[in-house]
């Protein structure tokens, strides 16, 4: 399935294609496109819209996308919970403090968006990262 989002992926289009690939859909394709052709490209590639303003898989009663996606698939996990709250922490910028990771996660994120500009690179690069926050998480739950 075909997934699309705004470009210049940070935290939460980067932390949802790996959600997206981890439990949802391991072969998801991401496209990554300026903000205001998202639900046109979703349309004409029949893709799935992501954190982008006024879609179901965006940010919505106070939750970040990534959260959203939790929700719309009932993903029941404590650990993946945990990294939503991080994951939040990051990508909302007055919910820095949530958890001590977030700001770590904000920092890397950053630093990312500014040495790579390439959307497909940065989920190759962070996916690793992702995983290792997901086992820190499950440690930390179980």
């Amino acid at each position: 399935m075909k997934w699309v989002t705004r470009a210049g992926a940070k935290v939460d289009r980067v932390a949802c294609p790996w959600l997206i690939r981890r439990f949802i859909d391991p072969e998801a394709e991401f496209l990554f496109v300026p903000a205001e052709q998202v639900l046109q490209v979703a349309q004409k590639e029949e893709a799935i819209p992501f954190d982008a303003q006024g879609v179901e898989l965006g940010h919505r009663d106070g939750k970040c996308s990534f959260e959203t996606i939790i929700g719309k698939y009932g993903l029941r996990d404590p650990a993946l919970d945990r990294l939503a709250s991080i994951v939040h922490g990051a990508d909302v910028s007055q919910d820095l403090g949530i958890t001590p990771e977030s700001a770590g996660l904000l920092a890397v994120s950053e630093g990312l968006a500014e040495t790579c500009p390439d959307d497909h690179r940065k989920l190759e690069l962070m996916f690793p990262v992702y995983d290792a926050l997901y086992a820190y998480c499950q440690r930390a739950e179980g």
